[in-house]
Protein backbone atom coordinates (compact mmCIF):
# COMPACT_ATOMS: atom_id res chain seq x y z
CA UNK A 1 0.00 0.00 0.00
CA UNK A 2 1.58 3.27 -1.11
CA UNK A 3 0.74 6.73 0.22
CA UNK A 4 -1.97 7.34 -2.39
CA UNK A 5 -3.63 4.01 -1.62
CA UNK A 6 -3.29 4.71 2.10
CA UNK A 7 -5.04 8.07 1.73
CA UNK A 8 -7.94 6.43 -0.10
CA UNK A 9 -8.15 3.57 2.38
CA UNK A 10 -7.94 5.92 5.36
CA UNK A 11 -10.75 8.12 4.06
CA UNK A 12 -12.88 5.04 3.50
CA UNK A 13 -12.02 3.70 6.98
CA UNK A 14 -12.90 7.00 8.65
CA UNK A 15 -16.21 7.07 6.80
CA UNK A 16 -16.84 3.55 8.10
CA UNK A 17 -15.98 4.55 11.67
CA UNK A 18 -18.23 7.62 11.56
CA UNK A 19 -21.09 5.52 10.19
CA UNK A 20 -20.50 2.92 12.89
CA UNK A 21 -20.81 5.53 15.63
CA UNK A 22 -23.79 7.23 14.01
CA UNK A 23 -25.70 3.94 13.82
CA UNK A 24 -24.33 2.10 16.86
CA UNK A 25 -27.62 2.40 18.74
CA UNK A 26 -29.28 0.26 16.06
CA UNK A 27 -26.99 -2.69 16.77
CA UNK A 28 -27.60 -5.43 19.31
CA UNK A 29 -25.29 -4.51 22.18
CA UNK A 30 -23.86 -7.96 22.84
CA UNK A 31 -22.71 -10.24 20.08
CA UNK A 32 -24.77 -13.41 19.83
CA UNK A 33 -22.32 -15.46 17.76
CA UNK A 34 -21.45 -18.96 18.88
CA UNK A 35 -17.97 -19.80 20.23
CA UNK A 36 -15.65 -20.67 17.37
CA UNK A 37 -17.74 -18.80 14.79
CA UNK A 38 -14.76 -16.99 13.26
CA UNK A 39 -12.66 -20.07 12.50
CA UNK A 40 -15.47 -21.27 10.23
CA UNK A 41 -15.36 -17.99 8.28
CA UNK A 42 -11.62 -17.50 7.83
CA UNK A 43 -9.21 -19.66 5.81
CA UNK A 44 -6.99 -22.13 7.62
CA UNK A 45 -3.79 -20.47 6.39
CA UNK A 46 -2.63 -16.90 5.83
CA UNK A 47 -2.96 -15.60 2.25
CA UNK A 48 0.13 -16.13 0.13
CA UNK A 49 -0.37 -12.88 -1.78
CA UNK A 50 -1.63 -9.47 -0.77
CA UNK A 51 -5.33 -8.70 -1.11
CA UNK A 52 -7.08 -5.45 -2.12
CA UNK A 53 -8.07 -3.16 0.74
CA UNK A 54 -11.70 -3.17 -0.43
CA UNK A 55 -11.87 -6.94 0.15
CA UNK A 56 -10.31 -6.63 3.60
CA UNK A 57 -12.69 -3.82 4.55
CA UNK A 58 -15.70 -5.80 3.38
CA UNK A 59 -14.67 -8.76 5.54
CA UNK A 60 -14.36 -6.46 8.54
CA UNK A 61 -18.08 -5.69 8.41
CA UNK A 62 -19.27 -9.19 7.51
CA UNK A 63 -16.95 -11.30 9.65
CA UNK A 64 -15.49 -9.23 12.51
CA UNK A 65 -18.18 -6.73 13.47
CA UNK A 66 -20.81 -9.47 14.10
CA UNK A 67 -18.48 -10.79 16.82
CA UNK A 68 -18.14 -7.45 18.61
CA UNK A 69 -19.83 -6.27 21.77
CA UNK A 70 -20.52 -2.57 21.27
CA UNK A 71 -19.01 -0.88 24.31
CA UNK A 72 -19.73 2.61 22.99
CA UNK A 73 -23.46 1.97 22.64
CA UNK A 74 -25.71 4.07 24.88
CA UNK A 75 -27.29 0.76 25.82
CA UNK A 76 -24.04 -0.70 27.15
CA UNK A 77 -24.35 -0.44 30.94
CA UNK A 78 -22.17 -3.32 32.12
CA UNK A 79 -19.06 -3.34 34.31
CA UNK A 80 -17.54 0.12 33.82
CA UNK A 81 -17.29 1.99 30.52
CA UNK A 82 -14.37 1.83 28.14
CA UNK A 83 -15.01 5.21 26.62
CA UNK A 84 -13.51 6.89 23.60
CA UNK A 85 -13.78 10.08 21.60
CA UNK A 86 -12.81 11.33 18.20
CA UNK A 87 -9.89 13.42 19.51
CA UNK A 88 -8.52 10.29 21.21
CA UNK A 89 -8.85 8.32 17.97
CA UNK A 90 -6.87 11.01 16.16
CA UNK A 91 -4.23 10.78 18.86
CA UNK A 92 -3.98 7.03 18.31
CA UNK A 93 -3.68 7.58 14.58
CA UNK A 94 -0.75 9.96 14.97
CA UNK A 95 0.83 7.75 17.63
CA UNK A 96 0.71 4.81 15.24
CA UNK A 97 2.29 6.93 12.51
CA UNK A 98 5.10 8.05 14.84
CA UNK A 99 5.57 4.52 16.16
CA UNK A 100 8.64 3.66 18.19
CA UNK A 101 9.52 1.75 21.36
CA UNK A 102 10.28 4.99 23.31
CA UNK A 103 12.01 3.27 26.23
CA UNK A 104 14.54 6.11 26.72
CA UNK A 105 14.18 9.88 26.56
CA UNK A 106 16.50 9.91 23.54
CA UNK A 107 14.21 7.49 21.66
CA UNK A 108 11.83 10.44 21.16
CA UNK A 109 12.16 13.29 23.65
CA UNK A 110 8.63 14.53 22.97
CA UNK A 111 7.15 11.16 23.95
CA UNK A 112 8.68 11.36 27.42
CA UNK A 113 8.24 15.07 28.01
CA UNK A 114 4.63 15.27 26.87
CA UNK A 115 3.77 12.37 29.20
CA UNK A 116 5.33 14.17 32.17
CA UNK A 117 3.54 17.42 31.33
CA UNK A 118 0.03 16.04 30.74
CA UNK A 119 0.21 13.95 33.91
CA UNK A 120 1.16 17.05 35.87
CA UNK A 121 -1.80 18.80 34.25
CA UNK A 122 -4.14 16.01 35.32
CA UNK A 123 -2.71 15.76 38.83
CA UNK A 124 -3.57 19.43 39.29
CA UNK A 125 -6.98 19.02 37.65
CA UNK A 126 -7.76 16.11 40.01
CA UNK A 127 -6.65 18.06 43.08
CA UNK A 128 -3.94 15.53 43.95
CA UNK A 129 -1.40 16.59 46.59
CA UNK A 130 1.77 18.30 45.30
CA UNK A 131 3.85 15.23 46.19
CA UNK A 132 2.53 13.54 43.03
CA UNK A 133 3.81 16.25 40.69
CA UNK A 134 7.04 15.78 38.76
CA UNK A 135 8.09 19.15 40.15
CA UNK A 136 6.84 18.39 43.66
CA UNK A 137 8.74 18.18 46.94
CA UNK A 138 9.10 14.38 47.19
CA UNK A 139 10.60 13.38 43.81
CA UNK A 140 7.21 12.16 42.63
CA UNK A 141 5.54 12.17 39.25
CA UNK A 142 3.27 10.34 36.86
CA UNK A 143 3.57 7.64 34.22
CA UNK A 144 1.08 6.04 31.82
CA UNK A 145 0.56 2.29 32.07
CA UNK A 146 -1.82 0.13 30.09
CA UNK A 147 -4.31 -0.81 32.81
CA UNK A 148 -4.91 -0.51 36.54
CA UNK A 149 -3.90 -4.16 36.89
CA UNK A 150 -0.50 -3.32 35.41
CA UNK A 151 -0.21 -0.32 37.72
CA UNK A 152 -1.00 -2.39 40.81
CA UNK A 153 1.47 -5.12 39.86
CA UNK A 154 4.15 -2.50 39.27
CA UNK A 155 3.76 -0.60 42.53
CA UNK A 156 3.37 -3.83 44.52
CA UNK A 157 6.75 -5.01 43.20
CA UNK A 158 8.25 -1.63 44.12
CA UNK A 159 6.70 -1.86 47.58
CA UNK A 160 8.03 -5.39 48.08
CA UNK A 161 11.58 -4.44 47.12
CA UNK A 162 11.49 -1.27 49.22
CA UNK A 163 10.30 -3.19 52.28
CA UNK A 164 12.90 -5.96 51.91
CA UNK A 165 15.72 -3.54 51.15
CA UNK A 166 14.98 -1.49 54.25
CA UNK A 167 14.46 -4.57 56.43
CA UNK A 168 17.87 -6.00 55.52
CA UNK A 169 19.92 -2.82 55.09
CA UNK A 170 21.86 -3.55 58.30
CA UNK A 171 23.34 -6.79 56.90
CA UNK A 172 26.71 -6.11 55.29
CA UNK A 173 27.49 -9.52 53.82
CA UNK A 174 25.82 -9.87 50.43
CA UNK A 175 25.13 -13.62 50.62
CA UNK A 176 23.79 -13.33 54.15
CA UNK A 177 21.56 -10.47 53.02
CA UNK A 178 20.20 -12.54 50.12
CA UNK A 179 19.30 -15.32 52.56
CA UNK A 180 17.58 -12.82 54.86
CA UNK A 181 15.62 -11.37 51.96
CA UNK A 182 14.41 -14.83 50.93
CA UNK A 183 13.24 -15.58 54.47
CA UNK A 184 11.48 -12.23 54.89
CA UNK A 185 9.83 -12.50 51.48
CA UNK A 186 8.12 -15.74 52.52
CA UNK A 187 6.40 -13.80 55.30
CA UNK A 188 5.20 -10.83 53.26
CA UNK A 189 1.47 -10.16 52.88
CA UNK A 190 -0.27 -7.80 50.46
CA UNK A 191 -3.65 -6.52 51.61
CA UNK A 192 -6.84 -5.34 49.95
CA UNK A 193 -10.44 -5.28 51.01
CA UNK A 194 -12.89 -8.05 50.21
CA UNK A 195 -14.29 -5.63 47.62
CA UNK A 196 -10.90 -4.82 46.08
CA UNK A 197 -10.48 -5.72 42.43
CA UNK A 198 -8.85 -9.10 41.86
CA UNK A 199 -5.87 -7.27 40.33
CA UNK A 200 -4.28 -7.03 43.79
CA UNK A 201 -4.48 -10.76 44.40
CA UNK A 202 -3.05 -11.39 40.93
CA UNK A 203 -0.23 -8.90 41.56
CA UNK A 204 0.59 -10.71 44.82
CA UNK A 205 0.82 -13.99 42.89
CA UNK A 206 3.16 -12.37 40.37
CA UNK A 207 5.33 -10.91 43.15
CA UNK A 208 5.48 -14.20 45.03
CA UNK A 209 3.83 -12.92 48.21
CA UNK A 210 0.68 -13.77 50.11
CA UNK A 211 -2.63 -11.94 49.82
CA UNK A 212 -5.24 -11.40 52.51
CA UNK A 213 -8.59 -9.64 52.24
CA UNK A 214 -9.85 -7.16 54.81
CA UNK A 215 -13.57 -7.85 55.40
CA UNK A 216 -16.17 -5.24 54.44
CA UNK A 217 -19.71 -5.02 55.79
CA UNK A 218 -23.07 -3.68 54.63
CA UNK A 219 -23.27 -1.49 57.75
CA UNK A 220 -20.15 0.34 56.54
CA UNK A 221 -21.40 0.69 52.98
CA UNK A 222 -19.08 -2.13 51.84
CA UNK A 223 -16.02 0.07 52.34
CA UNK A 224 -12.84 -0.90 54.14
CA UNK A 225 -12.55 0.77 57.54
CA UNK A 226 -9.52 1.64 59.59
CA UNK A 227 -10.74 -0.55 62.43
CA UNK A 228 -11.00 -3.68 60.25
CA UNK A 229 -7.62 -2.96 58.69
CA UNK A 230 -5.99 -2.65 62.12
CA UNK A 231 -7.53 -5.91 63.28
CA UNK A 232 -6.24 -7.80 60.23
CA UNK A 233 -2.74 -6.32 60.46
CA UNK A 234 -2.41 -7.22 64.13
CA UNK A 235 -3.73 -10.74 63.51
CA UNK A 236 -1.21 -11.29 60.71
CA UNK A 237 1.67 -10.00 62.81
CA UNK A 238 0.65 -12.29 65.66
CA UNK A 239 1.18 -15.18 63.23
CA UNK A 240 4.66 -13.95 62.32
CA UNK A 241 3.58 -12.48 58.97
CA UNK A 242 4.52 -9.02 57.68
CA UNK A 243 1.93 -6.84 55.91
CA UNK A 244 3.83 -4.51 53.58
CA UNK A 245 1.32 -3.29 50.99
CA UNK A 246 -2.35 -2.23 50.82
CA UNK A 247 -4.67 -1.42 47.95
CA UNK A 248 -7.24 1.11 49.10
CA UNK A 249 -10.06 1.66 46.62
CA UNK A 250 -11.85 4.78 45.50
CA UNK A 251 -14.86 3.26 43.75
CA UNK A 252 -15.01 -0.51 44.21
CA UNK A 253 -16.04 -2.64 41.26
CA UNK A 254 -19.24 -4.00 42.79
CA UNK A 255 -20.73 -0.86 44.32
CA UNK A 256 -18.35 2.10 43.82
CA UNK A 257 -17.72 2.23 47.56
CA UNK A 258 -14.91 4.48 48.78
CA UNK A 259 -12.66 3.05 51.47
CA UNK A 260 -12.19 5.07 54.65
CA UNK A 261 -9.05 6.87 53.53
CA UNK A 262 -8.69 9.02 56.65
CA UNK A 263 -9.26 6.02 58.93
CA UNK A 264 -6.72 3.97 56.98
CA UNK A 265 -4.13 6.75 57.20
CA UNK A 266 -4.67 7.14 60.95
CA UNK A 267 -4.42 3.41 61.66
CA UNK A 268 -1.24 3.02 59.63
CA UNK A 269 0.31 6.03 61.35
CA UNK A 270 -0.26 4.09 64.58
CA UNK A 271 0.67 0.52 63.65
CA UNK A 272 3.04 1.07 60.69
CA UNK A 273 4.41 4.62 60.83
CA UNK A 274 6.38 6.13 57.97
CA UNK A 275 9.87 4.72 57.53
CA UNK A 276 11.29 1.18 57.45
CA UNK A 277 8.48 -1.31 58.02
CA UNK A 278 5.75 1.00 56.79
CA UNK A 279 2.85 -0.28 54.68
CA UNK A 280 2.84 1.05 51.12
CA UNK A 281 -0.66 2.32 50.32
CA UNK A 282 -1.78 2.40 46.71
CA UNK A 283 -5.14 3.99 45.86
CA UNK A 284 -6.90 2.20 43.03
CA UNK A 285 -9.37 4.65 41.51
CA UNK A 286 -9.56 2.94 38.13
CA UNK A 287 -13.08 4.18 37.33
CA UNK A 288 -14.29 6.65 39.95
CA UNK A 289 -11.03 8.58 40.07
CA UNK A 290 -12.20 10.46 36.97
CA UNK A 291 -14.75 12.21 39.19
CA UNK A 292 -11.91 14.03 40.96
CA UNK A 293 -11.83 16.36 37.97
CA UNK A 294 -14.93 17.89 39.59
CA UNK A 295 -14.14 20.07 42.65
CA UNK A 296 -17.13 18.66 44.54
CA UNK A 297 -15.37 15.28 44.72
CA UNK A 298 -11.82 16.42 45.44
CA UNK A 299 -12.24 16.16 49.21
CA UNK A 300 -11.86 12.41 48.64
CA UNK A 301 -8.17 12.97 47.87
CA UNK A 302 -7.28 14.83 51.06
CA UNK A 303 -5.54 11.81 52.62
CA UNK A 304 -3.58 10.87 49.51
CA UNK A 305 -0.56 12.88 50.58
CA UNK A 306 -0.03 10.26 53.29
CA UNK A 307 -0.05 7.42 50.76
CA UNK A 308 2.48 6.22 48.19
CA UNK A 309 0.76 5.89 44.81
CA UNK A 310 -2.49 6.46 42.97
CA UNK A 311 -3.98 5.47 39.62
CA UNK A 312 -7.05 6.08 37.51
CA UNK A 313 -7.92 4.71 34.09
CA UNK A 314 -8.44 7.60 31.70
CA UNK A 315 -9.91 5.04 29.30
CA UNK A 316 -12.84 4.33 31.56
CA UNK A 317 -14.61 7.65 32.12
CA UNK A 318 -12.47 10.43 30.66
CA UNK A 319 -12.88 9.95 26.91
CA UNK A 320 -9.41 8.53 26.24
CA UNK A 321 -9.65 5.26 24.36
CA UNK A 322 -8.21 2.01 25.71
CA UNK A 323 -5.56 1.57 26.96
CA UNK A 324 -4.46 4.42 29.20
CA UNK A 325 -4.01 4.14 32.97
CA UNK A 326 -2.48 7.17 34.66
CA UNK A 327 -0.28 6.32 37.67
CA UNK A 328 1.29 8.73 40.14
CA UNK A 329 3.91 8.01 42.81
CA UNK A 330 5.12 10.24 45.62
CA UNK A 331 8.73 9.05 45.21
CA UNK A 332 9.86 7.74 41.84
CA UNK A 333 13.04 6.27 43.28
CA UNK A 334 11.13 3.30 44.66
CA UNK A 335 10.05 2.42 41.11
CA UNK A 336 13.46 2.91 39.56
CA UNK A 337 15.22 1.03 42.35
CA UNK A 338 12.97 -1.98 41.77
CA UNK A 339 12.65 -1.84 37.99
CA UNK A 340 15.71 -0.02 36.68
CA UNK A 341 17.94 -1.73 34.14
CA UNK A 342 21.35 -0.66 32.94
CA UNK A 343 22.85 -2.11 29.78
CA UNK A 344 25.70 -0.82 27.68
CA UNK A 345 23.44 -0.52 24.65
CA UNK A 346 21.10 1.81 26.55
CA UNK A 347 23.72 4.30 27.65
CA UNK A 348 23.63 7.83 26.28
CA UNK A 349 24.78 11.22 27.50
CA UNK A 350 21.27 12.36 28.42
CA UNK A 351 20.50 9.32 30.59
CA UNK A 352 23.96 9.48 32.14
CA UNK A 353 23.47 13.14 33.01
CA UNK A 354 20.51 12.26 35.26
CA UNK A 355 18.57 15.20 33.83
CA UNK A 356 15.98 13.19 31.89
CA UNK A 357 13.33 10.60 32.70
CA UNK A 358 13.59 7.12 31.20
CA UNK A 359 10.11 5.72 31.69
CA UNK A 360 11.25 2.15 30.99
CA UNK A 361 12.32 2.14 34.66
CA UNK A 362 8.82 3.09 35.83
CA UNK A 363 7.09 0.03 34.41
CA UNK A 364 7.35 -3.72 33.89
CA UNK A 365 7.53 -3.74 30.06
CA UNK A 366 10.60 -2.34 28.37
CA UNK A 367 9.16 -0.54 25.35
CA UNK A 368 6.22 1.82 25.49
CA UNK A 369 3.71 3.56 23.23
CA UNK A 370 3.06 7.26 22.72
CA UNK A 371 -0.12 7.19 24.82
CA UNK A 372 0.23 10.75 26.11
CA UNK A 373 -0.56 12.12 22.66
CA UNK A 374 -4.21 11.03 22.81
CA UNK A 375 -4.45 12.37 26.37
CA UNK A 376 -3.10 15.72 25.18
CA UNK A 377 -5.60 15.79 22.31
CA UNK A 378 -8.55 15.01 24.61
CA UNK A 379 -7.60 17.51 27.32
CA UNK A 380 -7.08 20.26 24.76
CA UNK A 381 -10.22 19.43 22.75
CA UNK A 382 -12.54 19.28 25.78
CA UNK A 383 -10.74 21.35 28.36
CA UNK A 384 -11.04 20.63 32.07
CA UNK A 385 -14.51 22.19 32.11
CA UNK A 386 -15.64 19.91 29.27
CA UNK A 387 -14.41 16.85 31.17
CA UNK A 388 -16.30 18.04 34.25
CA UNK A 389 -19.50 18.41 32.23
CA UNK A 390 -19.00 14.91 30.86
CA UNK A 391 -18.72 13.36 34.35
CA UNK A 392 -21.51 15.45 35.87
CA UNK A 393 -23.90 14.54 33.05
CA UNK A 394 -23.49 10.84 33.81
CA UNK A 395 -23.87 11.41 37.53
CA UNK A 396 -27.14 13.22 36.82
CA UNK A 397 -28.34 10.42 34.53
CA UNK A 398 -27.73 7.90 37.31
CA UNK A 399 -29.75 10.07 39.69
CA UNK A 400 -32.58 10.03 37.15
CA UNK A 401 -32.42 6.25 36.92
CA UNK A 402 -32.32 5.84 40.70
CA UNK A 403 -35.39 8.08 41.04
CA UNK A 404 -37.25 5.85 38.59
CA UNK A 405 -36.24 2.77 40.59
CA UNK A 406 -37.38 4.36 43.85
CA UNK A 407 -40.65 5.26 42.16
CA UNK A 408 -41.48 1.57 41.75
CA UNK A 409 -41.02 0.06 45.24
CA UNK A 410 -43.35 -2.74 44.15
CA UNK A 411 -40.70 -3.87 41.68
CA UNK A 412 -37.27 -2.76 42.86
CA UNK A 413 -35.09 -2.01 45.86
CA UNK A 414 -31.80 -0.13 45.70
CA UNK A 415 -28.91 -2.00 47.31
CA UNK A 416 -26.35 0.80 46.99
CA UNK A 417 -26.02 4.10 45.20
CA UNK A 418 -26.22 5.89 43.04
CA UNK A 419 -22.48 6.43 43.49
CA UNK A 420 -20.36 7.83 40.68
CA UNK A 421 -23.13 7.02 38.18
CA UNK A 422 -23.54 3.44 39.41
CA UNK A 423 -26.80 2.13 40.88
CA UNK A 424 -26.97 -1.39 42.28
CA UNK A 425 -30.48 -2.78 42.76
CA UNK A 426 -32.54 -5.94 43.10
CA UNK A 427 -36.13 -7.04 42.66
CA UNK A 428 -38.41 -6.34 45.61
CA UNK A 429 -40.13 -9.29 47.24
CA UNK A 430 -41.05 -8.37 50.84
CA UNK A 431 -41.03 -11.31 53.20
CA UNK A 432 -39.29 -13.64 50.78
CA UNK A 433 -36.19 -15.52 51.83
CA UNK A 434 -32.87 -14.28 50.47
CA UNK A 435 -32.50 -17.31 48.21
CA UNK A 436 -35.88 -16.63 46.60
CA UNK A 437 -35.13 -12.92 46.19
CA UNK A 438 -31.84 -13.73 44.51
CA UNK A 439 -33.49 -16.21 42.16
CA UNK A 440 -36.12 -13.67 41.11
CA UNK A 441 -33.56 -10.94 40.48
CA UNK A 442 -31.39 -13.31 38.48
CA UNK A 443 -34.36 -14.44 36.41
CA UNK A 444 -35.19 -10.85 35.51
CA UNK A 445 -31.55 -10.07 34.78
CA UNK A 446 -31.16 -13.10 32.53
CA UNK A 447 -34.31 -12.14 30.64
CA UNK A 448 -33.03 -8.62 29.97
CA UNK A 449 -29.65 -9.83 28.77
CA UNK A 450 -31.27 -12.46 26.55
CA UNK A 451 -33.58 -9.80 25.09
CA UNK A 452 -30.48 -7.95 23.89
CA UNK A 453 -31.77 -4.38 23.78
CA UNK A 454 -29.56 -3.38 26.71
CA UNK A 455 -26.61 -5.04 28.41
CA UNK A 456 -25.90 -4.88 32.14
CA UNK A 457 -23.69 -6.79 34.54
CA UNK A 458 -24.66 -8.38 37.81
CA UNK A 459 -22.89 -8.91 41.10
CA UNK A 460 -23.30 -10.47 44.53
CA UNK A 461 -22.96 -8.07 47.45
CA UNK A 462 -23.24 -9.38 51.00
CA UNK A 463 -24.93 -12.50 49.65
CA UNK A 464 -27.42 -10.45 47.63
CA UNK A 465 -27.64 -11.00 43.88
CA UNK A 466 -28.00 -7.57 42.33
CA UNK A 467 -28.04 -5.77 38.99
CA UNK A 468 -25.62 -2.93 38.18
CA UNK A 469 -26.72 0.03 36.03
CA UNK A 470 -23.88 2.33 34.95
CA UNK A 471 -24.92 4.87 32.26
CA UNK A 472 -21.46 6.34 31.61
CA UNK A 473 -20.80 5.71 27.94
CA UNK A 474 -20.19 8.92 25.99
CA UNK A 475 -23.41 8.88 23.91
CA UNK A 476 -25.99 7.97 26.55
CA UNK A 477 -28.80 10.48 27.05
CA UNK A 478 -31.78 10.79 29.39
CA UNK A 479 -34.19 9.18 26.95
CA UNK A 480 -31.91 6.13 26.85
CA UNK A 481 -31.93 5.87 30.64
CA UNK A 482 -35.71 6.04 30.73
CA UNK A 483 -35.86 3.31 28.10
CA UNK A 484 -33.45 1.19 30.16
CA UNK A 485 -35.82 1.47 33.09
CA UNK A 486 -38.84 0.54 30.98
CA UNK A 487 -37.10 -2.63 29.79
CA UNK A 488 -36.08 -3.57 33.32
CA UNK A 489 -39.54 -2.84 34.72
CA UNK A 490 -41.14 -4.95 32.00
CA UNK A 491 -38.93 -7.90 32.88
CA UNK A 492 -39.46 -7.44 36.63
CA UNK A 493 -43.24 -7.29 36.28
CA UNK A 494 -43.26 -10.51 34.29
CA UNK A 495 -40.99 -12.37 36.71
CA UNK A 496 -42.89 -11.25 39.80
CA UNK A 497 -46.25 -12.04 38.20
CA UNK A 498 -45.10 -15.56 37.38
CA UNK A 499 -43.56 -16.16 40.83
Amino acid sequence: MDSKQFREAAISAIDDIVKYYDTIEERRVVSNVEPGYLRKLLPEEAPQHGEPWADIQKDLETKIVPGLTHWQSPNFLAWFPSSSSFPAMLGEMYSTAFTGAAFNWICSPAVTELETIVLDWLAKAFGLPPCYLSTGPTNGGGVIHGTASEAIATVLVAARDKYLREATSHIADEEEREDAVAIRRSRLVALGSAATHSATKKAAQIAGVRFRAVPVHAADGYRMTGAELKRVILELRARGLEPFYLTATLGTTDTCAVDDMDGIAEVLAEVAPAGPGEVWVHVDAAYAGAALVCPEHQHLARAFGRFHSYNTNLHKWLLVNFDCSAVWVRDRRHLTDALGVSLAILRNQHTDSGLVTDYRDWQIPFGRRFRSLKVWFVVRAYGVEGLRRHVRRHVALAETFAALVRGRPDLFEIVTGPRFALTVFKLARPGAALEEQNALTKRAYDAVVEDGRIFLSSTVVGGVFAIRHNPATPMVEEHHVRKHFEILAEAAEKVLKEA
